[in-house]
Protein backbone atom coordinates (compact mmCIF):
# COMPACT_ATOMS: atom_id res chain seq x y z
CA UNK A 1 0.00 0.00 0.00
CA UNK A 2 2.87 2.34 0.91
CA UNK A 3 4.54 1.62 -2.43
CA UNK A 4 1.36 2.43 -4.37
CA UNK A 5 0.92 5.71 -2.51
CA UNK A 6 4.53 6.61 -3.19
CA UNK A 7 4.06 5.97 -6.91
CA UNK A 8 0.98 8.21 -6.95
CA UNK A 9 2.85 11.03 -5.22
CA UNK A 10 5.77 10.65 -7.64
CA UNK A 11 3.37 10.77 -10.61
CA UNK A 12 1.67 13.95 -9.37
CA UNK A 13 5.00 15.66 -8.64
CA UNK A 14 6.34 14.64 -12.06
CA UNK A 15 3.23 15.98 -13.81
CA UNK A 16 3.48 19.31 -12.02
CA UNK A 17 7.15 19.54 -12.98
CA UNK A 18 6.35 18.92 -16.67
CA UNK A 19 3.58 21.55 -16.63
CA UNK A 20 6.01 24.04 -15.10
CA UNK A 21 8.58 23.28 -17.83
CA UNK A 22 5.96 23.79 -20.55
CA UNK A 23 4.91 27.16 -19.09
CA UNK A 24 8.50 28.35 -18.84
CA UNK A 25 9.26 27.19 -22.39
CA UNK A 26 6.09 28.82 -23.75
CA UNK A 27 6.93 32.20 -22.24
CA UNK A 28 10.52 32.01 -23.48
CA UNK A 29 9.56 31.25 -27.09
CA UNK A 30 9.01 34.76 -28.37
CA UNK A 31 8.20 33.93 -31.98
CA UNK A 32 6.32 30.71 -31.40
CA UNK A 33 5.43 29.22 -34.77
CA UNK A 34 2.31 27.14 -35.21
CA UNK A 35 3.90 25.42 -38.21
CA UNK A 36 7.20 23.95 -36.97
CA UNK A 37 7.76 22.01 -40.19
CA UNK A 38 7.96 25.20 -42.21
CA UNK A 39 11.26 26.92 -42.78
CA UNK A 40 12.07 30.21 -41.02
CA UNK A 41 10.90 33.63 -42.09
CA UNK A 42 11.41 34.79 -45.68
CA UNK A 43 11.84 31.28 -47.07
CA UNK A 44 12.00 31.44 -50.85
CA UNK A 45 9.09 30.14 -52.86
CA UNK A 46 9.79 26.97 -54.89
CA UNK A 47 10.53 28.88 -58.09
CA UNK A 48 12.44 31.71 -56.44
CA UNK A 49 16.12 32.02 -55.52
CA UNK A 50 17.36 30.61 -52.21
CA UNK A 51 18.22 33.09 -49.49
CA UNK A 52 20.16 32.89 -46.28
CA UNK A 53 18.80 34.51 -43.16
CA UNK A 54 21.10 36.08 -40.63
CA UNK A 55 20.49 37.07 -37.03
CA UNK A 56 16.87 37.53 -36.05
CA UNK A 57 16.08 41.17 -36.74
CA UNK A 58 12.87 42.88 -37.70
CA UNK A 59 12.59 43.83 -41.39
CA UNK A 60 12.57 47.51 -40.47
CA UNK A 61 15.78 47.13 -38.42
CA UNK A 62 17.47 45.21 -41.22
CA UNK A 63 16.48 47.87 -43.72
CA UNK A 64 17.87 50.64 -41.56
CA UNK A 65 21.15 48.77 -41.17
CA UNK A 66 21.32 48.10 -44.90
CA UNK A 67 20.75 51.71 -45.91
CA UNK A 68 23.00 53.06 -43.17
CA UNK A 69 26.12 51.23 -44.44
CA UNK A 70 27.36 52.20 -47.88
CA UNK A 71 30.79 52.55 -49.48
CA UNK A 72 32.50 55.90 -49.80
CA UNK A 73 31.94 57.42 -53.24
CA UNK A 74 34.70 57.11 -55.78
CA UNK A 75 36.33 60.43 -56.65
CA UNK A 76 38.16 61.28 -59.86
CA UNK A 77 41.42 61.63 -57.95
CA UNK A 78 41.20 58.02 -56.77
CA UNK A 79 40.39 56.58 -60.18
CA UNK A 80 42.79 54.45 -62.16
CA UNK A 81 42.71 54.99 -65.90
CA UNK A 82 43.71 52.46 -68.51
CA UNK A 83 46.92 53.42 -70.34
CA UNK A 84 46.24 54.74 -73.80
CA UNK A 85 42.80 56.19 -72.95
CA UNK A 86 42.12 59.56 -74.48
CA UNK A 87 41.23 62.58 -72.38
CA UNK A 88 37.66 62.41 -73.74
CA UNK A 89 37.30 58.74 -72.65
CA UNK A 90 38.63 59.57 -69.19
CA UNK A 91 36.19 62.46 -68.82
CA UNK A 92 33.34 60.18 -69.96
CA UNK A 93 34.23 57.64 -67.24
CA UNK A 94 34.26 60.42 -64.64
CA UNK A 95 30.85 61.61 -65.86
CA UNK A 96 29.41 58.06 -65.64
CA UNK A 97 30.68 57.66 -62.07
CA UNK A 98 29.25 61.01 -61.08
CA UNK A 99 25.90 60.05 -62.64
CA UNK A 100 25.87 56.74 -60.75
CA UNK A 101 26.65 58.58 -57.52
CA UNK A 102 23.80 61.01 -58.19
CA UNK A 103 21.40 58.11 -58.75
CA UNK A 104 22.50 56.49 -55.48
CA UNK A 105 22.05 59.79 -53.64
CA UNK A 106 18.58 60.22 -55.14
CA UNK A 107 17.61 56.66 -54.11
CA UNK A 108 18.87 57.26 -50.58
CA UNK A 109 16.94 60.53 -50.39
CA UNK A 110 13.83 58.77 -51.71
CA UNK A 111 14.16 56.02 -49.06
CA UNK A 112 14.63 58.66 -46.39
CA UNK A 113 11.51 60.51 -47.57
CA UNK A 114 9.54 57.24 -47.54
CA UNK A 115 10.68 56.59 -43.99
CA UNK A 116 9.65 60.07 -42.87
CA UNK A 117 6.25 59.63 -44.55
CA UNK A 118 5.64 56.37 -42.68
CA UNK A 119 6.77 57.93 -39.43
CA UNK A 120 4.31 60.79 -39.89
CA UNK A 121 1.42 58.44 -40.75
CA UNK A 122 2.05 56.28 -37.68
CA UNK A 123 2.46 59.30 -35.41
CA UNK A 124 -0.85 60.72 -36.60
CA UNK A 125 -2.63 57.49 -35.68
CA UNK A 126 -1.03 57.55 -32.24
CA UNK A 127 -2.11 61.17 -31.71
CA UNK A 128 -5.72 60.55 -32.73
CA UNK A 129 -5.97 57.35 -30.69
CA UNK A 130 -4.53 59.08 -27.63
CA UNK A 131 -7.23 61.76 -27.87
CA UNK A 132 -4.94 64.69 -28.74
CA UNK A 133 -7.42 66.11 -31.23
CA UNK A 134 -10.41 65.49 -28.92
CA UNK A 135 -12.15 63.26 -31.46
CA UNK A 136 -14.20 60.54 -29.81
CA UNK A 137 -15.32 57.42 -31.65
CA UNK A 138 -16.44 53.92 -30.64
CA UNK A 139 -13.62 51.61 -29.55
CA UNK A 140 -10.92 54.29 -29.34
CA UNK A 141 -9.83 53.37 -25.81
CA UNK A 142 -10.68 49.68 -25.61
CA UNK A 143 -8.02 46.99 -25.33
CA UNK A 144 -7.34 44.52 -28.13
CA UNK A 145 -8.69 41.70 -25.94
CA UNK A 146 -12.05 43.47 -25.82
CA UNK A 147 -12.56 43.33 -29.60
CA UNK A 148 -15.21 40.72 -30.45
CA UNK A 149 -13.85 37.76 -32.37
CA UNK A 150 -16.16 38.44 -35.34
CA UNK A 151 -14.48 41.85 -35.81
CA UNK A 152 -11.05 40.28 -36.34
CA UNK A 153 -11.93 38.66 -39.66
CA UNK A 154 -9.96 41.17 -41.76
CA UNK A 155 -6.57 40.45 -40.18
CA UNK A 156 -4.90 37.89 -42.47
CA UNK A 157 -1.89 36.03 -41.06
CA UNK A 158 1.04 34.55 -42.98
CA UNK A 159 3.19 32.58 -40.52
CA UNK A 160 5.84 31.64 -43.09
CA UNK A 161 6.91 35.24 -43.66
CA UNK A 162 5.58 36.60 -40.36
CA UNK A 163 3.15 39.08 -41.91
CA UNK A 164 -0.25 40.35 -40.81
CA UNK A 165 -2.31 42.20 -43.42
CA UNK A 166 -5.59 43.95 -42.64
CA UNK A 167 -7.52 44.11 -45.87
CA UNK A 168 -9.85 47.00 -46.63
CA UNK A 169 -12.35 46.43 -49.47
CA UNK A 170 -12.05 48.94 -52.33
CA UNK A 171 -8.41 49.64 -51.42
CA UNK A 172 -6.50 47.25 -53.73
CA UNK A 173 -7.42 44.35 -51.45
CA UNK A 174 -7.86 41.91 -54.35
CA UNK A 175 -4.25 42.31 -55.41
CA UNK A 176 -2.90 42.26 -51.86
CA UNK A 177 -4.87 39.07 -51.20
CA UNK A 178 -3.28 37.59 -54.33
CA UNK A 179 0.12 38.48 -52.87
CA UNK A 180 -0.80 36.84 -49.55
CA UNK A 181 -2.01 33.70 -51.36
CA UNK A 182 1.33 33.38 -53.14
CA UNK A 183 3.35 33.98 -49.96
CA UNK A 184 1.34 31.51 -47.90
CA UNK A 185 1.17 29.00 -50.79
CA UNK A 186 -2.46 28.37 -49.92
CA UNK A 187 -3.77 27.85 -53.46
CA UNK A 188 -2.74 25.24 -56.01
CA UNK A 189 -2.59 26.16 -59.68
CA UNK A 190 -4.65 23.65 -61.70
CA UNK A 191 -2.26 23.97 -64.64
CA UNK A 192 0.95 23.19 -62.73
CA UNK A 193 -0.36 21.27 -59.73
CA UNK A 194 1.83 23.47 -57.52
CA UNK A 195 1.17 26.61 -55.45
CA UNK A 196 0.92 29.83 -57.41
CA UNK A 197 4.16 31.82 -57.54
CA UNK A 198 2.92 34.83 -59.54
CA UNK A 199 0.19 37.00 -57.96
CA UNK A 200 -1.10 38.09 -61.37
CA UNK A 201 -1.80 34.44 -62.23
CA UNK A 202 -4.08 33.99 -59.22
CA UNK A 203 -7.74 34.31 -60.33
CA UNK A 204 -9.01 37.55 -58.72
CA UNK A 205 -12.48 36.16 -57.97
CA UNK A 206 -11.01 33.21 -56.06
CA UNK A 207 -8.97 35.22 -53.55
CA UNK A 208 -12.10 36.46 -51.78
CA UNK A 209 -12.87 32.91 -50.68
CA UNK A 210 -12.38 33.18 -46.91
CA UNK A 211 -11.20 29.56 -46.65
CA UNK A 212 -7.92 30.55 -48.37
CA UNK A 213 -6.81 32.86 -45.58
CA UNK A 214 -5.96 32.34 -41.94
CA UNK A 215 -7.46 35.27 -40.04
CA UNK A 216 -7.48 36.14 -36.36
CA UNK A 217 -11.22 35.41 -36.34
CA UNK A 218 -10.41 31.74 -37.03
CA UNK A 219 -7.95 31.41 -34.15
CA UNK A 220 -10.55 30.46 -31.55
CA UNK A 221 -11.78 27.58 -33.70
CA UNK A 222 -8.22 26.36 -34.32
CA UNK A 223 -6.48 27.06 -31.01
CA UNK A 224 -9.19 27.53 -28.40
CA UNK A 225 -8.08 29.14 -25.16
CA UNK A 226 -4.58 29.76 -26.56
CA UNK A 227 -5.95 32.19 -29.15
CA UNK A 228 -5.36 35.48 -27.35
CA UNK A 229 -1.86 34.46 -26.30
CA UNK A 230 -0.95 33.53 -29.88
CA UNK A 231 -2.47 36.72 -31.27
CA UNK A 232 -0.45 38.78 -28.81
CA UNK A 233 2.77 37.00 -29.83
CA UNK A 234 2.12 37.54 -33.53
CA UNK A 235 1.12 41.18 -33.07
CA UNK A 236 4.37 41.71 -31.20
CA UNK A 237 6.72 39.97 -33.62
CA UNK A 238 5.08 40.04 -37.09
CA UNK A 239 5.15 42.92 -39.57
CA UNK A 240 1.66 44.43 -39.78
CA UNK A 241 0.36 46.55 -42.65
CA UNK A 242 -2.79 47.96 -44.21
CA UNK A 243 -3.72 50.23 -47.12
CA UNK A 244 -6.20 53.09 -46.88
CA UNK A 245 -7.97 55.53 -49.17
CA UNK A 246 -9.85 58.82 -49.04
CA UNK A 247 -13.05 57.76 -47.20
CA UNK A 248 -15.51 59.55 -49.49
CA UNK A 249 -13.78 58.31 -52.64
CA UNK A 250 -13.89 54.79 -51.21
CA UNK A 251 -17.66 55.17 -50.69
CA UNK A 252 -18.17 56.32 -54.28
CA UNK A 253 -16.08 53.39 -55.51
CA UNK A 254 -18.12 50.93 -53.44
CA UNK A 255 -21.39 52.36 -54.76
CA UNK A 256 -20.22 52.23 -58.38
CA UNK A 257 -18.97 48.66 -58.01
CA UNK A 258 -21.93 47.18 -56.14
CA UNK A 259 -24.91 49.19 -57.41
CA UNK A 260 -23.72 50.74 -60.68
CA UNK A 261 -24.00 47.41 -62.50
CA UNK A 262 -26.06 44.26 -61.91
CA UNK A 263 -24.90 42.39 -58.83
CA UNK A 264 -27.37 39.77 -57.72
CA UNK A 265 -26.08 39.36 -54.15
CA UNK A 266 -25.91 43.07 -53.40
CA UNK A 267 -29.25 43.73 -55.07
CA UNK A 268 -30.94 41.07 -52.94
CA UNK A 269 -29.26 42.03 -49.65
CA UNK A 270 -28.98 45.81 -49.98
CA UNK A 271 -30.25 47.27 -53.26
CA UNK A 272 -33.82 46.06 -52.87
CA UNK A 273 -33.85 47.24 -49.24
CA UNK A 274 -32.62 50.71 -50.24
CA UNK A 275 -35.20 50.97 -53.03
CA UNK A 276 -38.10 49.94 -50.76
CA UNK A 277 -37.13 52.31 -47.96
CA UNK A 278 -35.95 55.39 -49.81
CA UNK A 279 -36.99 54.95 -53.44
CA UNK A 280 -40.74 55.59 -53.12
CA UNK A 281 -41.30 52.39 -55.06
CA UNK A 282 -44.93 51.38 -55.44
CA UNK A 283 -45.68 47.75 -56.13
CA UNK A 284 -43.26 44.86 -56.18
CA UNK A 285 -39.63 45.11 -57.24
CA UNK A 286 -38.02 42.91 -59.89
CA UNK A 287 -36.67 39.73 -58.31
CA UNK A 288 -33.25 39.94 -59.94
CA UNK A 289 -30.66 42.65 -60.42
CA UNK A 290 -30.65 41.97 -64.16
CA UNK A 291 -34.41 42.48 -64.30
CA UNK A 292 -34.19 45.67 -62.24
CA UNK A 293 -31.50 47.14 -64.47
CA UNK A 294 -33.43 46.20 -67.59
CA UNK A 295 -36.37 48.15 -66.15
CA UNK A 296 -34.15 51.09 -65.25
CA UNK A 297 -34.57 50.48 -61.54
CA UNK A 298 -31.51 50.90 -59.35
CA UNK A 299 -30.58 52.78 -56.17
CA UNK A 300 -29.29 56.33 -56.50
CA UNK A 301 -26.23 57.62 -54.67
CA UNK A 302 -28.47 59.82 -52.51
CA UNK A 303 -30.59 56.83 -51.51
CA UNK A 304 -27.41 54.93 -50.64
CA UNK A 305 -26.29 57.80 -48.36
CA UNK A 306 -29.70 57.85 -46.68
CA UNK A 307 -29.27 54.14 -46.02
CA UNK A 308 -25.86 54.75 -44.40
CA UNK A 309 -27.16 57.59 -42.21
CA UNK A 310 -30.30 55.78 -41.08
CA UNK A 311 -29.72 54.45 -37.50
CA UNK A 312 -32.06 51.58 -38.31
CA UNK A 313 -29.49 50.20 -40.77
CA UNK A 314 -26.98 49.13 -38.13
CA UNK A 315 -29.66 48.12 -35.66
CA UNK A 316 -30.51 45.39 -38.15
CA UNK A 317 -26.97 44.42 -39.14
CA UNK A 318 -23.41 45.75 -39.01
CA UNK A 319 -22.28 47.75 -42.05
CA UNK A 320 -21.13 45.65 -44.97
CA UNK A 321 -17.34 45.56 -45.23
CA UNK A 322 -17.33 47.61 -48.44
CA UNK A 323 -18.60 50.71 -46.63
CA UNK A 324 -17.67 49.91 -43.04
CA UNK A 325 -15.18 52.41 -41.65
CA UNK A 326 -11.51 51.37 -41.73
CA UNK A 327 -11.08 51.96 -37.99
CA UNK A 328 -13.78 49.32 -37.41
CA UNK A 329 -12.20 46.86 -39.85
CA UNK A 330 -8.54 47.16 -38.80
CA UNK A 331 -8.56 48.60 -35.25
CA UNK A 332 -5.58 50.98 -35.63
CA UNK A 333 -5.88 52.11 -32.00
CA UNK A 334 -5.29 48.53 -30.83
CA UNK A 335 -2.96 47.20 -33.55
CA UNK A 336 0.31 49.09 -33.97
CA UNK A 337 0.82 48.87 -37.73
CA UNK A 338 4.37 48.89 -39.07
CA UNK A 339 3.35 50.19 -42.49
CA UNK A 340 0.38 52.30 -43.59
CA UNK A 341 0.04 52.45 -47.35
CA UNK A 342 -2.26 54.64 -49.42
CA UNK A 343 -4.08 53.84 -52.61
CA UNK A 344 -3.15 57.30 -53.87
CA UNK A 345 0.53 56.26 -53.78
CA UNK A 346 -0.04 52.55 -54.33
CA UNK A 347 2.81 51.81 -56.73
CA UNK A 348 5.58 53.41 -54.67
CA UNK A 349 4.13 52.23 -51.35
CA UNK A 350 3.79 48.64 -52.61
CA UNK A 351 7.38 48.62 -53.87
CA UNK A 352 8.64 49.96 -50.55
CA UNK A 353 6.58 47.51 -48.51
CA UNK A 354 7.74 44.43 -50.41
CA UNK A 355 11.32 45.47 -49.68
CA UNK A 356 10.54 45.93 -45.99
CA UNK A 357 8.92 42.49 -45.91
CA UNK A 358 12.00 41.15 -47.73
CA UNK A 359 9.90 39.37 -50.35
CA UNK A 360 10.60 41.68 -53.29
CA UNK A 361 12.86 38.99 -54.78
CA UNK A 362 9.98 36.50 -54.69
CA UNK A 363 7.21 38.45 -56.42
CA UNK A 364 6.01 41.77 -57.78
CA UNK A 365 2.82 43.59 -56.87
CA UNK A 366 0.23 43.06 -59.63
CA UNK A 367 -0.41 45.97 -61.93
CA UNK A 368 -3.91 47.19 -61.12
CA UNK A 369 -6.67 48.55 -63.30
CA UNK A 370 -6.33 52.21 -64.17
CA UNK A 371 -10.04 53.10 -64.04
CA UNK A 372 -9.96 53.98 -60.36
CA UNK A 373 -12.50 56.32 -58.87
CA UNK A 374 -10.78 59.71 -58.83
CA UNK A 375 -10.82 62.09 -55.89
CA UNK A 376 -11.72 64.88 -58.34
CA UNK A 377 -15.09 63.18 -58.84
CA UNK A 378 -16.25 63.95 -55.28
CA UNK A 379 -17.80 67.31 -56.17
CA UNK A 380 -19.82 65.80 -59.03
CA UNK A 381 -21.05 62.81 -57.03
CA UNK A 382 -22.12 64.93 -54.08
CA UNK A 383 -23.61 67.76 -56.14
CA UNK A 384 -27.16 66.39 -55.73
CA UNK A 385 -26.73 65.56 -52.03
CA UNK A 386 -28.02 68.20 -49.56
CA UNK A 387 -25.20 69.87 -47.63
CA UNK A 388 -26.73 68.77 -44.31
CA UNK A 389 -26.49 65.11 -45.41
CA UNK A 390 -22.91 65.58 -46.56
CA UNK A 391 -21.89 66.94 -43.17
CA UNK A 392 -23.70 64.15 -41.38
CA UNK A 393 -21.91 61.63 -43.58
CA UNK A 394 -18.57 63.28 -42.82
CA UNK A 395 -19.23 62.86 -39.08
CA UNK A 396 -19.86 59.16 -39.70
CA UNK A 397 -16.48 58.75 -41.42
CA UNK A 398 -14.56 61.49 -39.60
CA UNK A 399 -12.42 59.00 -37.61
CA UNK A 400 -11.04 57.59 -40.87
CA UNK A 401 -10.31 61.08 -42.22
CA UNK A 402 -8.47 62.01 -39.02
CA UNK A 403 -6.65 58.74 -38.35
CA UNK A 404 -5.17 58.44 -41.82
CA UNK A 405 -4.47 62.10 -42.51
CA UNK A 406 -7.03 62.88 -45.20
CA UNK A 407 -8.05 66.55 -45.20
CA UNK A 408 -11.61 67.61 -44.56
CA UNK A 409 -13.30 67.83 -48.01
CA UNK A 410 -14.18 71.53 -47.90
CA UNK A 411 -15.40 71.51 -51.48
CA UNK A 412 -18.02 68.93 -50.50
CA UNK A 413 -18.95 70.16 -47.03
CA UNK A 414 -19.10 73.90 -47.67
CA UNK A 415 -20.31 74.15 -51.24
Amino acid sequence: MGTWRGLRVAFVVGSLFMILLIIVYWDDVGGFNLYPLQDPKHESLPSGPQTTTGPSLSPLTKRVQTTASFPAPTTPSSMTFTPGETREEQEEEILELRTEGTREDEEMNHNSADGESQKARKQRIMDVCSGKNSLEFPGRTRAFEEIPNRELDHLIVDDTHQIIYCYVPKVACTNWKRVMVVLSQSLISPSSGKPYTDPEAVPPDVVHNSSLHLTFAKFWRHYGSLSHHLMALKLQHYTKFLFVRDPFVRLISAFRNKFGRPNEDFYRLFGSVILRRYGNMSGSLPETAAGAFAAGIKPTFQQFIKYLLDPETERESIFNEHWRQVYRLCHPCQVKYDFIGRLETLETDAEQLLKILEVDHLLHFPSGARNRTAASWERDWFSQIPVSMRRELYKLYEPDFELFGYPEPDGVLHQ
